[in-house]
Order: structure tokens, then sequence, then C-alpha cells
């Protein structure tokens, strides 16, 4: 449903969350869970420094859940459409171009900008480029502020004790709006003391030039039919308030309004006072506080003589709109109760480990989500489990053929590559199974086996950067680096590996484009010009191959294939395969009952030092 142009927070509204802030993330979720939203109000955390990947663990309620973190916001604003609220946690140095990215996308309709010290010239920029968007901005130098019940920025509202004394669990009818972010939780107590509670509140924040401003919040409380009075705390320096009695005089505002403007003290002080904020200063006698209230008072909004009474009027402006009618009593409704977080004293406790793939608690194992009588009862293959398990989605029929092609091809290459040699060794010393297969498992790596991660990397990296094949193997020629997946011990042009060919036949059958695997069809032309062993191998054939199966799909983006290989997956499958091979040589070799393997002696060829340069330096002392 869409939300009318004066609701910028509603309990579906969801939040990106530029910086690593955990805290002020945790204090938005407690407030979620207090509410009783059903779904958080976070959906994702930029942490550019982090990079392109990890979770982040937090709890809703007594629950922890996962949160991803990104290190860019356009990924997470994509993979996130649902989203339209920025809150930007950067520092002063860089809000400016967060913010300005932030604005530039379609999705996000609201920014929030925490920090304080952004130069004047970019904030009047970002003004109005908020303005040309139909965008809204809160800040610079905000805390933000919330709408009770539905939705809080960041740590606006402060600690939960507050949170409970304020009623924020819940909405009442008051709008208010205010620049200071302190006084933001000090006036919304006050408020809860002698009314129904605040509907939304919100800190402009302190700047000289903020993103918006409080007749502007005002306007929306005015065509917001839940908010039935409004109250708004200005301060000494500037001409904000003087837009509200201009409102108040051309009827544009009509509910109630309680103002005050603080800062009055100044005239006591024998000389010019400027306050915390860097837009509380007077420049004159028009922006000094007592000009203020009295403008506003004759305007016709309600103003007490001195903050010690704004209370009793609040209070009194709520009682008057009940007896007419105007405000109705509500049903007071509970929050629901947090866990508090584990210590020594209290229960809500993080956990260590973290599972997204398999989960045994409940009546039956699940795969990735998905109950283990289903994957029997529907036929899943392996390469469906290897799918859920590996990558957290049932990937389309031809990919899980291929996988399970992939380790049928890689089970076993005979007993003299190092894997199966040292499962043989290991088992005729008498170990058992899981001793022997894991001697075999150690030897695979960057010279044997470890090449299928690599062949992918440096192919795809080539073929992103629009590298023609003679550039990319001149390039690694000059690096002094072996192209990876190039390359056979025994096979060559003249003896073909079948396993390669196989994999090609596949390709053909089932792909409609196979771009890398071209690619490196045609960098093996080169190669094997100069040497006719330089062929495509088998773990550079998988490897190259699985880049355009990912990318053949449409689920993944580059940089979420980038991160499958960075991580290691595609070398899981040489494992996964040639494992299957090593059980075999183990059980080959008890079977035949072997004999503890001696490597024969005429295999070494023996070089040792004389005896006496070995003991010269000993016969010198």
């Amino acid at each position: 449903m869409v939300k009318p142009d004066y609701v910028l927070f509603d309990r579906d509204t969801t939040a990106i969350i530029f910086g690593n802030q955990q805290a002020a993330v945790q204090r938005m979720l407690d407030f979620d869970y207090l509410s009783g939203r059903e779904k958080p109000s976070v959906v994702a955390v930029i942490n550019p420094t982090g990079g392109n990947k990890g979770l982040m663990t937090v709890f809703f309620g007594g629950k922890e859940i996962l949160i991803p973190v990104y290190n860019t916001l356009g990924t997470a604003v994509e993979r996130h459409p649902e989203a339209d609220v920025v809150i930007n946690f950067a520092s002063f140095r860089s809000a400016y171009n967060v913010s300005i990215e932030a604005l530039n996308y379609p999705t996000i309709k609201t920014l929030v900008i925490i920090a304080e010290g952004i130069p004047e010239r970019q904030t009047r920029e970002l003004i109005a480029l908020s303005k040309k968007l139909g965008k809204w901005v809160i800040g610079p130098a905000t805390v933000g502020g919330f709408v009770p019940g539905a939705f809080k920025i960041g740590n606006a509202g402060g600690a939960m004790s507050n949170l409970l004394m304020s009623k924020l669990y819940r909405p009442g009818s008051v709008g208010f709006v205010s620049k200071s972010g302190g006084m933001l939780n000090e006036i919304t107590n006050m408020i809860s003391l002698n009314s129904d509670g605040v509907y939304e509140g919100i800190a402009t924040g302190g700047d000289k030039y903020p993103g918006t401003t409080l007749i502007e919040h005002l306007l929306r409380y005015e065509a917001n039919p839940s908010i039935k009075m409004m109250v708004v705390l200005g301060e000494v320096g500037g001409t904000e308030e003087y837009e509200i009695a201009d409102a108040l005089k051309a009827g544009k505002i009509t509910k109630p309004v309680i103002a005050w403007v603080s800062g009055t003290c100044v005239k006591v002080f024998p000389s010019e006072v400027q306050f915390g904020h860097a837009g509380a200063m007077a420049r004159g006698a028009a922006e000094t506080a007592d000009a203020k209230n009295a403008a506003l008072k004759e305007a016709g909004a309600y103003v007490p003589t001195s903050y010690d009474d704004l209370g009793e009027l609040i209070r009194r402006v709520y009682e008057d709109l009940k007896a007419t009618g105007e405000i109705e009593e509500k049903v007071e409704v509970g929050p629901q109760e947090i866990p508090a977080d584990y210590n020594p004293r209290t229960m809500r406790r993080p956990t260590n480990i973290m599972s997204t793939i398999s989960d045994d608690r409940g009546e039956e194992l699940l795969y990735a989500g998905v109950p283990i009588s289903k994957v029997i009862k529907e036929g899943y293959g392996v390469g469906d489990v290897i799918s859920l398990l590996w990558f957290k989605k049932r990937l389309p029929k031809y990919v899980t053929e291929f996988l399970e092609l992939a380790v049928k091809i890689t089970a076993d290459h005979g007993p003299c590559v190092s894997a199966a040699h040292n499962t043989i060794v290991t088992a005729t010393a008498g170990k058992d199974l899981t001793a022997a297969v894991a001697s075999g498992v150690l030897t695979i790596g960057p010279r044997f086996g470890g090449a299928i991660d690599d062949a992918a990397q440096y192919f795809k990296n080539a073929l992103d950067r629009g590298l023609t094949p003679k550039q990319f193997v001149d390039e690694m020629k000059a690096m002094g680096i072996n192209i990876p997946g190039i390359g056979h011990r025994v096979k060559s042009v003249q003896n073909p590996d079948m396993r390669v060919k196989l994999l090609e036949e596949w390709a053909s059958k089932n792909l409609p484009t196979h771009e890398m695997l071209d690619f490196a069809l045609e960098v093996e032309e080169l190669t094997t010009a100069k040497r006719n062993n330089l062929i495509l191998n088998v773990d550079g054939c998988i490897g190259i191959l699985f880049v355009d199966i990912l990318r053949s799909t449409g689920i993944y983006s580059e940089a979420e294939i980038d991160e499958i290989i960075a991580m290691g997956t595609l070398n899981g499958i040489f494992v996964l395969g040639r494992t299957i091979g090593m059980i075999g040589h183990y059980l080959d070799q008890k079977r035949l009952h072997a004999r503890l393997y001696r490597h024969p002696w005429d295999d070494v060829l023996y070089m040792l030092p004389r005896e006496d340069a070995v003991l010269k330096y000993r016969e010198e002392e």
C-alpha cells in the first residue's frame, strides 16, 4: 500500500544503515520488538571497509537473527528495494558523498544524516537536491526521531528505560518536532506525562541549514488525521519560528500548537552567547528567543511564560481536546517484554557459532530449510544436496547435473597422484579410513587440484577487463605466473584429456552461451602453439565452465560470483570428488592386505655431504 505524503515512517518501514553500527541497529530492533512489529526495521548494513560480505548477528526479541552486511550502498539498495530509508552514520568527511548517492536512488524516500560538522555549502547542495527529487532529509547533526509503535531512527529515544517511561511502544496523539536531539527525549517524556503520548517525534538537527525545517514537519502533522495537537521546541538563532507564525496566521495550521523557543536566558548574560548548536546564536533582536516566543504567541500558538510551565500547558490543551471530543480515550496497550542481555544477572546471550545451512533441532533434519523427507521423497540428487548446502538454493537442474558430472570426473586419477598415493601409504601403515583419507586431502593445494578457483579467478578477471587471449597470455608471462588451468603432465594436443572433452560436450549441449570457455579455448590455441601439453586441463575447465553456468542462471551478480570463487567453493568440487577415489584406494589396500609401503632405494638419489665437511666446524673449536 502506498503511504500518504505526510507519512515518512510506519510499521512496515525498513531502513539501510550506513556504518558498522551494531549498537544502534540493536536498539532499533529492540524498539521494533517492544512495539510488536512482525519484522525488523533494518534490512541491511553498509560497512565500507569490511568487504562485500558478512552478516551482523543481532537479537529480535529473544531470537538471534542475521542482517546482511555489504560494502557498498548500491549493492544494498539493489538487493533490498523495499527499503525506503537510509540512516547515514558516516563521519562528516564522507557523509556528503554518501548522502548524495542515497538521494539519487529512486527507492530511497527519506535520508537521515547523523554527522555534525558537514560544511554548510555541502548541506545546502544536499537540501537543493532533495527538494528537486522530492525526498526528505532529516539532519545533519540529528539523532533522528521515531514514530511510537512503528519505527525508530538509530539511538533516538534513548535507553530502554526511557522508551518504556515515555510509552514509545504505542502511538499517542501529539506530533512533536524539535531542533535539539537531546531535548527530543526530554520533551517526549514530558508529553507522555501530560497527554496520551507522542504520535511522532523528529529532531531536525542543530546546524544552521537543516535538511528539513520545523514548519515542514508541522505541515505534515497538520495533514495527518491521527495527530490532534502539536508541540514544537525552537531555539535562539535563525528565523524558522517566524515561518510557523506565518503559517498560523494564514490558516495553514489549524490544530493547536504548543511552542517554546529556548534561550530566553541569553538576556541575563553580559555578552553574546553561542549555545551548543551551530545555528543557536542570535544575529540580531529578531533572532532572540524572547522575540520569537512573542511572535508565536501573537500568531495564535500556545506559549508558556517559561519552560517550567510547558508540561502544564500541554496537559491543559490535551484535556480541552478530550473534553470537546477531538481526542478519544485510547485503550492502553502494553509493550512486548524484551529478554535482558546475557551477563551473570540476566538472560539474553549471543551465540558463538552460526549455521545458515542446516538444522537438526526440530522434528526432522533441514537442509537450507528443506526437510530431509522432501529431499528423499521428491528425488533430490547429490547435485541438489550440494546446491542446498553450498549455495542455500535449489539451483536449476542443469546446474546440479553439472555438479554431479564434475564430481564423477574428479573422483579419481589413478594411484600415482599425491592424494591417492598418500592415502595408500597411510592405509598400508595400518591407519584407519579417516586418517588415510585426511592424509590424502591434505595434499590438495596450489600444485595439485587447487587450480579450479584460480583458473576461474584469473580467466574471469581477464575477460572482465576486456583483455584479448594474447594480452592475457602476455600479461601472465610478464608477471611470471603460470596460467592456472593450463597444462598437463601426460595429456597433450595429440593425446587429449577425455574428461575435458566430456565437459566441453556438456557445455555445448546445455548452455546457450559459454563466453568464458570460448575465451579459455582461444588461450589454449596460443599456449599449445608453444608446447603441445599446455592444454586446458580438467581443473581449469571445471572452474571456467562453472563461471559460465553461474552467469547463465541470472541469479548471481558479478560481485557474488567473485565471492563464490574467493571462498574456495569451486575447489570444494575437487575435494568432494577426489575423496570418493581416496576412500576407494583405502578399501582397495585393505582388501589386498597390503604390506607396509617402503619406498625403494633405487628410486632415491642420495646426495649426502662428505663427513669431513660436516665435522670440521666442531674440530676447529
